[in-house]
């Protein structure tokens, strides 16, 4: 399945020859109509010799529609350029010409129209010569010019058979398991609700499956699939798609959203790029001008900053970054187009790099400009390398897009680090890794030396790790020695270890005697922190040597388990559990007995009915260590 697009001049004859090839009138809109001048994009279909069903997109030629026109170029397999033969190549056949170019649409070929209003056959020798000199260096350079009359048919027949042997030499566009569809158009329709229109690429489509538009945000389910009005329960990479989704408004959606699976697309408002300045630009491009750029099919203004050098003259090339005023879908590879706001004109256009660079690069940077380099080459092993190396942490080896074989000759070579659990890491990333950890492991234990180490969390905050990657990063540093896991899951570095000065020693000494002596109504945390410090406390009930019960209660392990015990053993028996029960049975206070029973009421363990309590249906685990009874 192909999907051709028409592209030319105002009034040079695009709708009525695709109404000559189709027997489809691409204008559907009334105002089209009446004025006899398309205004946005139109479809329609032609079954070719072959028996290939092509989809056609007719795009308006009129200045002030050119941004419809690019909406709708971008998932084109071919293009027909087409011109008049009483008017010849006229301004928007050359700008036309030039998004072709720039889009690097793969095939096409020239509709010389109106044939049968230019009987001259030397009037259209001279065309044909300066349609020749227009395309010289474009992707239309050397393709056929077909003469042709859509009134009078003739010629019309050897259009659809250059058309044909044109896609014969087409490759089907890859099934990739990603599919995307750019959406041009969105309406509904009165008992089945929200359709979106746009070529679809990537990957297919299927009724019933869950997708996700973006830069929206929403997801659907897809109730229906259409191509050239034939309903479809799968629609392939390729072909003009008609999509009905359930749960999703009209109003939540717009021209140049991406449909795709769930997650599979992210948006951007920083795309890198290679830009390619068209000769015939009236200005020059200075760093930070303002411009509108077209990807798929969306629109949205943005200033491109010029990395290479100071300006960017006509007929020049240059490394760019564009920053979007808001976020669209691209992905490395796609084309683009950019156009000046006022006064009207397309200036260039290029490939994207990167649509995750992540910061926004410095001007005339040798390591910057060697960057885009790489990523220009599309060398997939290359490519990944640099991506490797831009990770703080170590990736999913799977998402490196490598084949076995080239990871496993990258390892040796030394060009990245496998973990053996499915990770790597760059080996620059892994030095900084390593280096950043240390410093702050010994900077957390120069800060709190009575602590065993540096909670995990609080390590992962440091690193700017996500959860899965840190688990990774953490496992890896342990098996090399990095660092150690200390008690309760905390981490340290092997050389760290408690040691307390001889005042705290005594301190220390004391508080246990406090708590040997009375075990059930022990130190409160006021009194404890006041004798020991509030480091030492801490490390105390870090190490799980002490239990907080309430802002103000700790116990030892060995008293909450006995506490613990007994309210199991009683709430089981179906006796109730009240305060005068706990303070007598331990000769404890009210004030702890109050204090162990409210946390268990806020661990759900119990329940309480006036002041009994019973039991809830909470975990007794969750009231800490030693609590499994």
């Amino acid at each position: 399945m192909h999907v051709i697009g028409t592209a030319g001049h105002v009034d040079h004859g695009k709708s009525t020859l695709t109404f000559a090839l189709t027997h489809i009138n691409p204008d559907r809109l009334e105002e089209e109509r009446r004025r006899e001048m398309t205004i946005d994009l139109g479809f329609a279909w032609l079954d070719l010799p072959n028996g290939e069903r092509v989809g056609i997109v007719d795009v308006p030629g009129h200045r002030d529609f050119i941004e419809n026109m690019l909406a709708g170029v971008g998932g084109i397999d071919a293009a027909i350029l087409v011109i008049a033969a009483d008017e010849g190549v006229m301004p928007q056949t050359r700008e036309h010409l030039a998004i072709l170019d720039l889009l690097g649409i793969p095939a096409g070929l020239i509709a010389l129209t109106k044939i049968d209003l230019v009987p001259d056959p030397e009037w259209r020798e001279l065309v044909t010569l300066d349609i020749l000199d227009a395309v010289q260096g474009t992707v239309l350079e050397g393709r056929p010019i077909i003469p042709v009359s859509a009134r009078t048919g003739e010629g019309v027949d050897d259009l659809i058979a250059a058309l044909t042997d044109l896609l014969d030499h087409l490759p089907p566009r890859p099934d990739l398991g990603n599919p995307r569809l750019p959406i041009d158009r969105v309406f509904t329709i009165s008992g089945f609700g929200v359709v979106v229109t746009g070529t679809l690429n990537g990957g297919s489509l299927s009724v019933g499956q869950e997708v996700e538009i973006q830069p929206a945000g929403v997801r659907a389910r897809v109730r229906g699939l259409q191509s050239h009005e034939q309903s479809l329960e799968r629609a392939g990479p390729g072909q003009r798609v008609a999509v009905n989704l359930r749960g999703v408004e009209k109003s939540d959606l717009a021209r140049g959203d991406v449909l795709g699976l769930p997650g599979a697309w992210h948006p951007t408002t920083l795309i890198d790029a290679r830009l390619r300045y068209l000769p015939n630009a009236q200005r020059p491009l200075e760093h930070n001008d303002a411009v509108k750029l077209f990807t798929g099919s969306a629109e949205v203004m943005g200033r491109v900053r010029v990395l290479d050098r100071e300006r960017v003259l006509p007929g020049d090339e240059s490394w760019v970054q564009i920053r979007l005023e808001r976020p669209v879908v691209a992905a490395p590879g796609d084309r683009y187009i950019i156009r000046r706001a006022s006064p009207g004109e397309t200036v260039g256009g290029g490939v994207v790099l990167d649509t995750a660079p992540g910061r926004r690069w410095k001007r005339g940077r040798p390591e910057v400009i060697a960057r885009f380099e790489t990523l220009a080459t599309g060398d997939p092993l290359a490519i990944a390398l640099l991506r490797l190396a831009d990770a703080r942490g170590p990736v999913p080896v799977e998402s490196l897009g490598l084949a076995p074989d080239q990871i496993a000759q990258a390892a040796a070579r030394g060009d990245l680090l496998l973990s053996g659990q499915g990770w790597a890491i760059h080996p620059a990333s892994w030095a900084r890794l390593v280096d950043k950890t240390r410093r702050v492991l010994a900077r957390f234990h120069a800060e709190e030396p009575l602590r065993l180490g540096m909670p995990p969390e609080a390590l992962r905050s440091r690193l700017r790790l996500g959860p899965d990657v840190f688990a990774a990063a953490r496992d890896w540093l342990a098996r090399e020695g990095v660092v150690t896991p200390a008690e309760g899951g905390a981490i340290r570095l092997p050389e760290h270890s408690v040691r307390l000065s001889p005042a705290q020693e005594e301190a220390l000494a004391r508080l246990w005697r406090a708590f040997e002596e009375q075990p059930h109504t022990p130190p409160t945390v006021a009194q404890a922190r006041e004798w020991v410090g509030e480091a030492v406390l801490n490390g105390l009930i870090e190490r799980g040597e002490l239990v907080r019960i309430s802002s103000e209660v700790v116990l030892t392990p060995a008293v909450l388990a006995e506490w613990i015990a007994f309210a199991r053993d009683r709430l089981e028996r179906g006796e109730p559990l009240t305060v005068g029960v706990l303070r007598d049975h331990f000769g404890t206070t009210r004030r702890y007995a109050i204090d162990f029973l409210e946390r268990l009421d806020a661990l759900a363990i119990t329940r309480r009915r006036g002041d009994d309590r019973v039991r809830g249906p909470g975990d007794w685990s969750k009231l800490g260590p030693s609590t499994n009874g």
